[in-house]
């Protein structure tokens, strides 16, 4: 295009000035032995004509295809010739340019489509395509121009993806609006064959928009569910707690017990101890089993065993008093009788005598 316009500049500066100096030269009149001024104008006239003529056919024959891009070049009317980037020569009155992007093209698309539960969505959505150059004369044939295979392209496209989105609820839309696009541009590259002499890229989902209402709804539907799953976290922390607390209190039964069994064995030997010692003193006899773990003491009391309840008796009283608190017996007399009630540990109980 450059060397075509350079080359008109050039032409039609001949042509302006031929015109003007033959215009000039047939008005002036003849002097002696000079060439007659009538004949220079017409020849310069002539130069104009020719450079006229040039300027019209010869720099508007230029064609430049720009990188990025693919011509076809049409014989009056007729597709027959592809161009790449570069600079051409073919006469333009016969010979016509169409050029096309070969670039990669966004194809923006704007639709409604409905769920399969019939929400209504606003879409969003961008096709990448690239034209196939080496079967651009088809497209031109076929198509003409690129607009209308665009026009084409975006039927398909919308088509594809609303099949995409009929078969999935609104719901499940929003989960898995992540592999949507994927789905959409599958469907797409699978209804695009080769008659449309283009190579699909991808299809990316930019946008999806539910009605307000819808959206309310989903949006109060997300807030129970998270006001359910925090009351079930806190009735589970809570559980934790109250479980953790019982197991306390079940450890501290069990230790109790423990040491409430322990001291029972603890005051059981001390006083199997004390009435071996006791009967030892009393001079009964006393042996000593340690055939188990547990040495066990045999005593031998005698027919009565007057012994035995005399040493069982101490013993009481040894515990009696280890218990009183220094308060003498109450003594009741009704004048015929005396009861005299000795304290216990609750301070209860009676004895009468």
């Amino acid at each position: 295009m450059a060397i075509g316009v350079i080359l008109g500049i050039v032409l039609i500066v001949f042509t302006v000035g031929g015109f003007l100096l033959g215009g000039v030269l047939l008005c002036r009149r003849p002097r002696n032995g000079a060439t007659p001024p009538k004949t220079a104008g017409i020849a310069s006239v002539v130069v104009g004509a020719v450079a006229l003529v040039l300027f019209l056919l010869v720099p508007f024959s230029f064609h430049t295809v720009e990188a990025g891009e693919v011509a076809v070049v049409k014989h009056l009317g007729q597709a027959r010739n592809v161009r790449t980037a570069g600079t051409y020569f073919d006469f333009w009155i016969t010979e016509k340019y169409v050029i096309y992007d070969a670039k990669v093209q966004d194809l923006s698309i704007f639709t409604q489509a409905y769920s399969q539960d019939a929400q209504t969505m606003d879409i969003e959505m961008t096709v990448q395509y690239q034209i196939d150059t080496s079967k651009v004369l088809e497209i031109a044939n076929t198509y003409g121009s690129l607009d209308i295979l665009n026009s084409r392209i975006e039927s398909v496209a919308v088509d594809a993806m609303k099949t995409v989105m009929s078969g999935r609820t609104a719901e499940r839309i929003i989960q898995e609006r992540a592999d949507l696009s994927k789905s959409v541009t599958d469907t797409i590259m699978a209804r695009i064959d080769s008659s449309y002499y283009v190579n699909v890229k991808t299809a990316v989902l930019t946008d999806i928009g539910f009605t307000d209402a819808y959206e309310a709804a989903v949006e109060a539907q997300m807030i129970a569910e998270r006001e359910k799953e925090a009351a079930i976290i806190k009735a589970e922390q809570e559980l934790e707690v109250a479980q953790r607390m019982a197991q306390a209190r079940l450890e501290e039964a069990q230790g109790e017990a423990n040491a409430q069994k322990a001291l029972s064995e603890a005051e059981a030997y001390s006083a199997s101890i004390k009435i071996v010692e006791l009967a030892r003193t009393l001079g009964y006899e006393v042996t000593e089993n340690d055939a188990s773990e547990t040495i066990v003491y045999d005593i031998q009391w005698g027919e009565d065993n007057t012994g035995k309840e005399l040493i069982l008796d101490y013993l009481k009283c040894i515990e009696y008093l280890a218990k009183w608190d220094g308060k003498l017996p109450t003594v009741v007399s009704d004048g015929t009788g005396i009861m005299i009630t000795l304290p216990t540990d609750a301070d209860n109980g009676t004895a009468g005598a």
